[in-house]
């Protein structure tokens, strides 16, 4: 078994913990940011894969206490990196984070790492120096209370990058973001969906292929098929399973609206280029099933009305950070409380990060979660409207 650490929102560990459950994997525990998990040879794959709300999915390849740089480059050169890397490999040591540690220089933890790194492959290889002309390969270092762990990455660009956004306008919505939106408001693909500041369409589109079961990452490569260890068939075979679970049968009422033409425009691209992803997936176990693509319209958000008796509302609206000024997206904020009235029965779901937001829509919601999105804190303002009572039949 292999112990795993994926990335992911601060605020978002326990949505992660739960997918990861769901892929039938063991959790070892998390941090801000990280969940630890264990898994076969397969999870590389499958983590990548299926994860919805994780940012990167690493490798981990050594857990030991290093209160020196003796038992830093130790603990390290102890690890058979041999296994793991092509003799041509580019090694990259990115990041390092340390919290309490008697070693807290980073960019000294860093050289250190990679010099042991390269100390064993050259070793091993019986070579002095390495051409580095091949692919990149990143090594992360967390330094918590003088225990070093040293993980290697799966992923390469990050997750939410899926594949299929070919803009995103000015201040998309990361997809991992917008994933992470559905599952807190635990939507579920018989209610529906409508988003009225769709943007480029990020929610609506990561809506349409949780609701079909597409995993995310289908349509992408990964630092994993760079890696001495990647097997390109049993990837191939694991590919072929997750489509096998896609889902074309189900009827969804998922839409989005912008007063943004443009914006509408980028938006359907996007949702059209999730779905064709979706559909070359379909094709490698021979289905030409198509997925239903999801309603856009342009439309002020003040001249809609709920389609339906209920139903849930999830954007994104403008912060006033880098769209317009604060005084703009407050007078949008004070204007929002109008889909109380015209989406009456219906829950909503409002990310920003402007404190004042409640303040001007005029009303408190029912639950706050922090969510810390890129380089933005962020409140997702949770609205449980009630639903009005059934009529009985006469």
């Amino acid at each position: 078994m292999n112990t795993y650490v994926a990335l992911c929102a601060i605020g978002a560990e326990k949505i992660l913990g739960n997918e990861i459950k769901h892929l039938g994997y063991h959790l070892e525990g998390n941090a801000p940011g990280r969940v630890i998990f264990t898994g076969d040879d397969d999870a590389m794959y499958r983590a990548n894969y299926c994860l919805r709300t994780s940012d990167r999915v690493y490798l981990q390849m050594a857990k030991y206490k290093a209160s020196d740089f003796n038992d830093l480059f130790d603990g390290c050169y102890a690890v058979d990196w041999q296994d793991y890397f092509k003799k041509d490999v580019r090694l990259v040591v990115d990041k390092v984070r340390v919290y309490k540690s008697r070693l807290n220089s980073e960019h000294s933890i860093q050289s250190m790492i990679q010099k042991a790194i390269y100390k064993k492959l050259g070793d091993v290889w019986h070579i002095t120096n390495l051409p580095e002309s091949g692919a990149e390969s990143d090594v992360r270092v967390y330094l918590d209370e003088n225990e070093a762990q040293i993980l290697l990455d799966t992923s390469g660009d990050a997750l939410h990058k899926r594949g299929y956004r070919s803009e995103g306008g000015l201040a998309p919505l990361r997809e991992t973001t917008a994933a992470i939106l559905l599952q807190e408001m635990m939507w579920r693909r018989k209610t529906p969906l409508h988003d009225p500041f769709c943007g480029s369409g990020t929610i609506i589109t990561e809506a349409v292929l949780y609701a079909h079961d597409v995993a995310p990452g289908l349509g992408r490569h990964f630092a994993y098929e760079n890696l001495a260890i990647y097997s390109q068939k049993r990837a191939v075979e694991i590919k072929k399973q997750e489509a096998s679970k896609i889902r074309t049968d189900v009827e969804c009422r998922i839409t989005g609206s912008d007063i943004d033409p443009a914006a509408v425009d980028r938006a359907r691209l996007n949702a059209e280029h999730a779905c064709v992803l979706a559909g070359r997936a379909l094709q490698m176990i021979g289905s030409d099933a198509k997925i239903v693509r999801p309603d856009f319209i342009v439309s002020d958000f003040k001249d809609l009305r709920a389609p339906y008796e209920d139903g849930m509302i999830i954007t994104n609206p403008p912060y006033g950070e880098r769209i317009g000024e604060i005084s703009q997206a407050e007078e949008i904020y004070r204007g929002m409380a109008s889909l109380f009235t015209d989406f009456p029965g219906w829950q909503m779901g409002v990310i920003t990060n402007q404190k004042k937001f409640q303040e001007c829509i005029g009303k408190y919601a029912n639950l706050l979660k922090s969510i810390k999105a890129g380089n933005l804190d962020t409140t997702l303002y949770i609205y449980k409207t009630p639903l009005p009572p059934k009529k009985k039949d006469q």
